[in-house]
């Protein structure tokens, strides 16, 4: 190599470690968190892990709501309704974190503008569970729409206002549905495993204390993740994995139903012509448990994060037990 080539590339390699130093400089410490959900299922241990991480956490609820967040945690209670009382809600914060559910998404856009208007410096949506990113499924695409827009909304803004930083995070499915009896074609009352196609097809999942972990990790270190879209992956697995831990942890006989993925497609279809979306459910086999699907992410920032693996066993024990990881 020539030395004036040399030169050249030591140059755009000092140029290029200067632009990030800049960068990770601009970025200030995030200490003052809102976070509206801040009573739900995600929003509880949420609320509790930013407190133990040192962050001085708001829970933003509806003015007339009888939600209670945990202790210690300020309260502002909000006519959502009204743009200045959320600018005010929001103003000397530093993040707001949206715990809110799939079905409220569209709520999050007040909260936005007047976090944009407030001067909060980073936007975390209610994305959590599958990647909005890059599903192509149609129903599922269709059913999605809200939340896809959210993050183009998102990029919108952080363009329009330099300040305004995001973080998307997607961990495609909360492990802790189990606990519900029926998670992932598993009926715990009845011991009825319903497979889909082989069962051999990958898929990530994340407890919810894992997710919880991500979020303090993106806040903890904002500029690793500014602006972008991330998947986390607590464990990778397969239904038939998942039955074999089952069968070991809940004992007796269990009987196994295997059923075509194109049924799953079929049945979501016809349901969601007739405007039943319940078919979520059934389109979500085809997209995670389908042969041949392709879910399973391929790079996590786990690492990125200092997000461990969670071993599939270990903690669907826990979670058979009532409990998590």
């Amino acid at each position: 190599m020539q030395r004036t080539d040399y030169l050249t590339n030591a140059r755009l390699l000092i140029q290029n470690h200067a632009e990030v130093v800049i960068l990770a400089a601009q970025m200030s410490p995030l200490k003052n968190v809102t976070v509206v959900g801040a009573s739900g299922t995600l929003g509880m241990p949420l609320v509790k892990a930013l407190q133990e991480a040192g962050f001085h956490v708001t829970a933003l609820s509806r003015a007339g709501s009888p939600s209670t967040p945990p202790a210690g945690v300020v309260v502002k209670k909000v006519d959502y309704a009204s743009p200045e009382a959320l600018r005010e809600a929001l103003a000397g914060q530093d993040a707001l974190v949206s715990a809110i559910a799939t079905t409220a998404t569209g709520e999050q856009y007040p909260f936005i503008d007047a976090a944009i208007a407030a001067g909060v410096s980073r936007i975390i949506p209610s994305e959590f569970g599958i990647n909005t990113r890059t599903v192509s499924h149609p129903g599922l695409k269709a059913m999605l729409y809200s939340k896809i827009k959210l993050v183009d909304y998102l990029q919108e803004k952080s363009t329009e206002n330099p300040g305004l930083t995001w973080t998307g995070i997607s961990n495609s499915f909360f492990f802790d549905t189990i606990k519900k009896g029926t998670g992932f074609g598993f009926d715990l009352k009845t011991k009825t495993a319903t497979i889909v196609d082989s069962g051999d097809e990958p898929f990530d999942l994340a407890t919810l204390d894992f997710v919880v972990k991500a979020v303090v990790a993106v806040l903890s270190s904002p500029e690793k993740t500014a602006n972008q879209y991330i998947t986390v992956s607590g464990t990778v697995t397969t239904q038939n994995q998942l039955l074999e831990i089952i069968r070991e942890e809940t004992g007796g006989d269990w009987n196994v139903e295997k059923v075509a993925s194109a049924k799953y497609e079929e049945v979501g279809n016809e349901k969601l012509s007739k405007g039943d979306y319940s078919c979520f459910g059934d389109f979500l086999h085809v997209l995670l448990f389908a042969d041949g699907a392709g879910q399973a992410f391929h790079h996590p920032a786990n690492d990125l994060l200092g997000l461990e693996r969670q071993d599939a066993r270990a903690t669907l024990k826990a979670l058979l037990a009532g409990g998590s990881l």
